[in-house]
């Protein structure tokens, strides 16, 4: 089976397609894991991950420039239902709206939007970074058998807030709670970066590929 990494020139690409890689031959899973800007790549792909780094605008550009890749996505994920799994900002592209640098449509798959992260009186500074306790919200089957004192490592300034709450799996508390992970369908994200979360993101990439 096919899983894609798409390239659309946002990401530490190559991190996250070894941390797949190690979860696949951990459980002697038959993926072959591809990085990839080829739109032929995402429609012959059983599982598709987004990757994000950098704002939700240059994001959503990065992939508006590769011709014919937001109609694929929008045919694998919404008409086959192959699962998605975002990450950071790779996630908040499921969002209807962003509003980094300038208002952003969005791939529109799940309502809600993306705003910078406001944190009020607290003294935690913006951008959020380094490692943060996940809390149980929803069940998953991507991210399940988590303990709730698991950590994962973040590094973000904007936050989805989507209008269904329950789609939230996972929240974090930085001052407030933040969505940490969002499950809806056949769509899975995270707003940390699993690739780098050590044991706890391994572990949901394992369910993603286990799905």
């Amino acid at each position: 089976m096919l899983l894609t990494v798409v390239d659309y020139g946002v990401g530490n690409l190559r991190s996250i397609a070894k941390s797949i890689e190690k979860a696949n031959s951990d459980n002697n899973l038959n993926y072959s894991v591809k990085v990839s800007s080829d739109v032929n790549d995402v429609k012959k792909s059983d599982k598709i991950v987004l990757p994000g780094q950098g704002s939700f605008k240059a994001c959503r550009e990065g992939i508006n420039n590769i011709s014919g890749l937001n109609n694929e996505l929008n045919e694998s994920v919404l008409n086959k239902n192959k699962p998605i799994f975002g990450i950071c900002a790779g996630m908040q592209l499921f969002a209807t709206t962003g509003y980094e640098e300038k208002k952003t449509e969005g791939l529109n798959w799940i309502p809600g939007k993306v705003v910078k992260l406001e944190l009020g009186e607290s003294d935690l500074k913006v951008p959020h970074m380094g490692w943060n306790e996940i809390k149980i919200e929803n069940s998953s089957s991507v991210f399940k058998n988590l303990a709730d004192n698991n950590h994962a490592y973040f590094i973000h300034s904007y936050e989805f807030i989507p209008k269904d709450k329950k789609i939230v799996s996972l929240s974090t508390n930085y001052g407030k709670d933040v969505v940490a992970a969002v499950s809806f369908k056949n769509i899975y994200g995270a707003q940390f970066h699993p690739e780098k979360s050590q044991n706890t993101g391994i572990k949901i990439l394992t369910n993603f590929l286990n799905l």
